[in-house]
């Protein structure tokens, strides 16, 4: 399958951020999104975005379509990043289907919501699966590809090679499951930081020192699974288990539930602005896009000293 013509339906964080990626691996892009300011979003997401993609990103590639019908018109591949509301998602897949040509992938950013969910009333749904990113895709790697109980086999290996086209690594979840896998991960460990920082153990900024100089190094370079097999020394996961799987499983049991109600949430932003607060979105963001940057460079850089000792 050719992989020339994208159309971005919503140009938000991710919306942009999509562009961006599509542009940089040679594609032309056609962006819907009622925002009016549109063209400067562009233009400022593919000046910023560039030197991330190590290069110049052009703006005559993404053109500004006066409505969806105009984007997906002659797309090979239709990125949708509007609200996490089903219904919302039903109307739009169903004009997806109806004007884009055949061939078209149609693929939503949804962060928690399967597209069996919004495809029930749809003719044909073949060719609708979720490919959701991290934010931003034009930096985090992975893509959640997951395939609907109506999606094609011969769409979901299409979407693994489009993703991997735009140097996206694709994970095929076999499974529908509200908020996929990554989200439920995050979730989990959220709920668990956010009960933490409630009982008065940590600050926010504490608690993302202990996270980035611990388990996020680890899980950065080796994932839970075999960071565990490797903390299991020669004996690997099994010894783990074994040996230490009782005492983890008595802490499961005792993992934190957080209040949250509108005193808690409200004591906990607060102490996440009195963290952070001082400095600006920008400065924050550009700081965590510089940071994971060298991240993805130390990475490529193990990896290609490991093939060349191979």
């Amino acid at each position: 399958m050719k992989f020339e013509k994208a159309a971005v339906i919503g140009a938000g964080t991710i919306g942009l951020s999509w562009t961006a990626l599509f542009v940089g691996h040679g594609m032309e892009v056609w962006v819907s999104d009622p925002r009016p300011d549109l063209r400067e979003a562009v233009d400022a997401a593919l000046a910023e975005f560039g030197p991330h993609l190590g290069v110049t990103l052009d703006p005559a590639k993404v053109h500004l379509a006066k409505d969806v019908t105009e984007a997906v018109r002659d797309a090979d591949i239709v990125q949708e990043n509007g609200p996490e509301n089903v219904e919302f998602k039903k109307d739009l897949f169903a004009t997806l289907v109806k004007e884009a040509p055949s061939h078209a992938l149609l693929l939503s950013s949804s962060s928690a919501i399967p597209s069996t969910a919004f495809t029930g009333e749809i003719e044909d749904a073949s060719r609708i699966l979720i490919g959701h990113p991290f934010n931003p895709p034009h930096l985090i790697p992975l893509v959640e590809v997951v395939p609907g109980e109506r999606t094609s086999e011969e769409a979901t290996q299409a979407a693994v090679e489009f993703y991997r086209f735009v140097g996206r690594v694709p994970v095929v979840e076999r499974k529908e499951i509200p908020g996929f896998v990554g989200n439920r991960l995050q979730n989990a460990l959220s709920r668990e930081a956010i009960y933490l920082v409630e009982q008065g153990v940590v600050t926010p900024a504490e608690l993302d020192d202990v996270m980035t100089n611990s388990l996020g190094i680890r899980w950065s370079t080796v994932g839970p699974f075999l960071g565990s097999h490797l903390g299991g020394g020669p004996g690997g996961y099994r010894h783990m288990a074994e040996h230490i799987g009782v005492s983890m499983k008595k802490m499961w049991a005792g993992l934190g539930q957080p209040e949250q109600g509108p005193a808690e949430q409200e004591e906990l932003i607060k102490a996440v602005e009195k963290a952070y607060g001082s400095s600006t979105y920008s400065e924050l963001s550009e700081t965590r896009d510089r940071k994971q940057l060298a991240v993805l460079s130390a990475l490529d850089s193990a990896t290609s000293v490991n093939k060349e000792e191979n």
